[in-house]
């Protein structure tokens, strides 16, 4: 069928919106989070309880990591990642860009794609836009995205600009390959290009032109969560924002806390990803609608009210404070499993009630009464 988008609603007071994305594998309500599920997991969480306690209604799976864990040819035997790993909901896939940006020390950019060590056993491997098109058509993604360099924070501009220029160049070829090439396992694939540019508003007014202008189904933003200040990825998102079509998804890759999500929502984006509410959940720090609460800390020893009176996933209820903090002080692999679903079927909350707001016209003043409670520490 391919990838459709509807825009329904739009709000008064700002750029946020409100629509649907329709994939062979159904529709994703925006704006979005989607859970980060990097080697066909989300760490720690059955795909049962993403469906019915977090409720998510897409994820995300790495091109690089699946590619050399468990391969290509596994997965194509599988039937793609969809049956591998029992998911009948909507799947993404990054290029491996971002990883092979990670691996500054094990990495060789050229023109014609990037050499790189594994992190595993230290093998060599290449990855070209066409090799990365390939692998992400084996995997099976609803949407794959364009191989790009991700340049880092702080950057030089003659870098950035340099690194611009190639990743449009890729970017063609990207285009090419997919478009030269059928996509596997009976659904749609829908490429979705990046815009880069780092924080140089020149080059990304300059990038959003030239990614705009390729008119594929949806549209990224990276390089916008490698440590520069939240005021930087503000600027830079709504300058990219105000460039992309109207009528096409855009996906702000790596971001965010849940204020970083709600002020770029109010900038006009429409999907996000990020491993922070597993990553810190892993660490014992949770997402409430007053703030952030740290289970390791001594002062929820002797707490034994719910996790989360105003939690929507079953563990916020099922289990005090007290005890959470317990299974993390001992270490016991079900304190990171609580947390890690807690967070987020908050993520996922958050996003409901931004599009409820956005639906009803009042998102501007909700998310500015909701952004000085999330950044909150309890």
């Amino acid at each position: 069928m391919g990838l459709k988008f509807n825009l329904t609603h739009t709000d008064p007071e700002s750029k946020a919106r409100r629509g649907q994305i329709i994939t062979d594998h159904g529709v994703i309500e925006t704006p979005i989070f989607m859970p980060v599920g990097t080697l066909g997991t989300v760490k720690g969480v059955h795909q049962q309880e993403l469906k019915q306690e977090i409720k998510a209604e897409v994820i995300l799976g790495n091109t690089y990591h699946l590619y050399l864990r468990p391969g290509t040819e596994i997965l194509e035997e599988a039937g793609g990642l969809h049956k591998f790993m029992n998911w009948d909901l909507p799947i993404l896939t990054d290029s491996g860009g971002y990883q092979v940006y990670s691996l500054a020390h094990k990495r060789k950019i050229t023109e014609e794609g990037v050499t790189f060590s594994s992190h595993i056993d230290g093998s060599k491997h290449f990855f070209s836009p066409e090799t990365s098109m390939d692998i992400q058509r084996s995997i099976g993604a609803d949407i794959i995205m364009a191989f790009d360099e991700c340049t880092p924070y702080p950057c030089d501009y003659n870098y950035a600009k340099n690194s611009l220029d190639m990743t449009h160049r890729w970017l063609k070829r990207c285009c090419d390959h997919v478009d030269s090439t059928k996509s596997m396992y009976g659904h749609h694939q829908s490429l979705f290009p990046i815009v880069q540019g780092s924080t140089y508003t020149d080059l990304r007014i300059k990038s959003a032109e030239v990614i705009a202008s390729f008119e594929r189904e949806g549209n990224a933003i990276g390089g916008l969560s490698v440590g520069e200040p939240d005021d930087e990825m503000y600027a830079m998102t709504e300058v990219v924002c105000d460039i992309l079509p109207k009528d096409k998804p855009r996906y702000l890759m790596g971001v965010g806390t849940p204020a970083n999500l709600l002020e770029n929502i109010a900038l006009g984006v429409d999907m996000f990803d990020c491993v922070l509410p597993t990553r810190n959940a892993r660490h014992g720090l949770i997402y409430t609608w007053n703030g952030m609460m740290n289970m390791k800390n001594k002062k929820w020893e002797k707490d034994f009210s719910p996790l989360d009176e105003n939690g929507t996933a079953s563990v916020d209820l099922l289990y005090s404070k007290a005890y959470v903090r317990h299974l993390f002080a001992s270490k016991e692999l079900l304190g990171p499993q609580i947390t890690s679903i807690h967070n987020l079927a908050f993520y996922l909350e958050l996003m409901r009630q931004a599009r409820l707001h956005i639906e009803a016209g009042d998102y501007r003043k909700w998310k500015d009464q909701m952004v000085p409670k999330l950044l909150t520490r309890i």
